[in-house]
């Protein structure tokens, strides 16, 4: 039996809103006020993206642009220090609305909330991050508009595992082929492929050369009206706007090529 799409599942960075420069300046600040001489430019950040979590990229630039560096005595306060400064100047950007939303995103979460789909947050990001995106960047508060909204260290393990998912399809009572996930990056799409789930891609210039092999449809943006978004892969292109009925035909079929 075919089951009806009931939720969609979204990741924040990148998805909702291009946020990610906004982070590696607010990283980088966060560095020179601690007297650092770190500085993620675009090209080095877009690799760091490839591990998931601030504090998680922050061990991972050390090992492999600063080897030689010493921690002090405590290097996981120290780094949960810096990536704390570095939330506050990220949360300081978004309250002076520097981070617009994508095309399309709050078109279709508000169509979604009228046809009765549910809503859930599902991203690597800090619980702050998420609400101050929410708060700021949307035309009125949206936090109410999402059942779950999981969020950074919620699960022992960030994307690509499937934790963050499968923590999200448990707080909801939600079977993963009742869901689709919009996500932006390859370590979204395998998270939620892990947890069954399939995945819409929107790329941004940090995600446009991944490969999003398996993905219903890969588009540059969600569209709006005189913006029409573009299929960049798949056999299923919105008419301009990724709209509801056009998510109930990609879950349609993507239920027939499950196996049964």
């Amino acid at each position: 039996m075919q089951s009806e799409l009931q939720a969609l599942l979204l990741d924040v960075d990148g998805t909702l809103a291009d946020t990610e420069d906004i982070h590696r300046q607010a990283f980088n600040a966060a560095f020179a006020e601690a007297g650092l001489d770190w500085v993620w430019d675009q090209a080095l950040y877009g690799e760091l993206l490839a591990v998931t979590g601030g504090k998680e990229r922050i061990r991972y630039f050390l090992e492999r642009e600063r080897p030689g560096y010493r921690l002090p005595e405590d290097g996981d306060g120290f780094i949960a220090e810096l990536h704390a400064s570095k939330t506050r100047y990220y949360v300081g950007a978004l309250g002076r609305g520097a981070v617009p939303l994508r095309p399309g995103v709050e078109r279709l979460l508000q169509a979604a909330r009228a046809a009765g789909l549910r809503l859930a947050i599902v991203t690597t990001t800090t619980p702050d991050n998420v609400t101050a995106l929410l708060e700021h960047s949307f035309s009125e508060p949206a936090t109410d508009w999402f059942e779950v909204i999981a969020a950074g260290s919620v699960v022992p393990k960030k994307k690509p595992a499937p934790d963050i998912y499968d923590y999200t399809l448990e707080r909801m009572g939600l079977s993963p082929d009742a869901c689709i996930a919009i996500e932006d990056s390859l370590n979204g799409l395998q998270s939620a492929a892990a947890a069954g789930v399939a995945s819409l891609i929107t790329v941004n210039p940090y995600t446009a050369q991944q490969d999003f092999s398996g993905a219903l449809a890969v588009l540059d943006q969600l569209g709006e009206p005189g913006q029409p978004c573009h299929l960049l892969a798949g056999d299923c292109a919105p008419a301009g706007m990724v709209d509801v009925a056009y998510l109930q035909r990609l879950h349609q079929l993507n239920q027939r090529v499950m196996p049964a």
